[in-house]
């Protein structure tokens, strides 16, 4: 069974953007400073929206090939994986791999699927695939995707529950991801609360750095500032 943080745990992440995650994480855990996070831009088509933190829900899919069911069952192929979204932990974060050799041929997101998996207790998705129908986008469900395209081709659920990789984030189902307009970061749980430990004096230390460039004293001001 996947651990789960505390409110309280939950509600610091949700505090903080993803970059200082990632800060965060090289400070308590050194070796996450080149791996586990998402490395090439995702759109996010909400970037206002509050950072989404929650289990990863992992699919893959394809759209440029028509299935046997044929063009009229398409989106319907399988749909056992519905209850594999709907299902603990919770909240989810659909985390949907393309495995198309045209990536983003077809979109999985719009306005139909938004809503479904909102309804299953999904924040939102990241996916190196396309999204599309922005404007009718369930309200509050975040994206992060590789590309924004108009039609949905032949798009269908592949498998799910398995290991899949968006822009260099390897993610497993149920890993804890901390994601927002900048990108995504896998959270190992146990690093949540020494994370919070870190934050103050991180911000104390940046804060410090700023005031010196901001301050007109030059550089030697900040460099005695970036010494600490």
């Amino acid at each position: 069974m996947t651990a789960m943080p505390s409110q309280s745990q939950f509600e610091f992440l949700r505090s903080i953007d993803t970059p200082t995650v990632c800060n965060l994480l090289e400070i308590v855990a050194p070796e996450r400073r080149g791996f586990g996070y998402t490395v090439r831009h995702l759109h996010c088509p909400f970037p206002d929206l509050p950072p989404m933190v929650g289990f990863a829900k992992t699919v893959t899919m394809r759209a440029q090939d028509k299935v046997p069911l044929g063009e009229a069952g398409y989106a319907s192929k399988r749909l056992d994986y519905l209850d594999y979204i709907a299902a603990a932990p919770q909240p989810g974060i659909a985390v949907i791999q393309d495995l198309d050799d045209i990536v983003g041929f077809g979109a999985f997101w719009g306005e139909v699927q938004t809503n479904i998996h909102k309804a299953l207790g999904c924040l939102g998705t990241i996916t190196n695939g396309s999204i599309r129908d922005i404007p009718q986008v369930a309200p509050g469900f975040q994206m992060l995707a590789g590309s924004i395209a108009p039609s949905h081709a032949f798009v269908h659920v592949v498998d799910y529950g398995i290991n899949v990789n968006i822009h260099g984030m390897a993610v497993k189902s149920g890993d804890l991801i901390h994601a927002d307009r900048h990108g995504a970061v896998i959270v190992p749980i146990e690093t949540i609360d020494p994370m919070k430990a870190a934050s103050g004096g991180l911000a104390a230390k940046e804060a410090k750095m700023i005031d010196a460039a901001k301050s007109g004293k030059g550089l030697e001001a900040i460099k005695a500032a970036m010494k600490g």
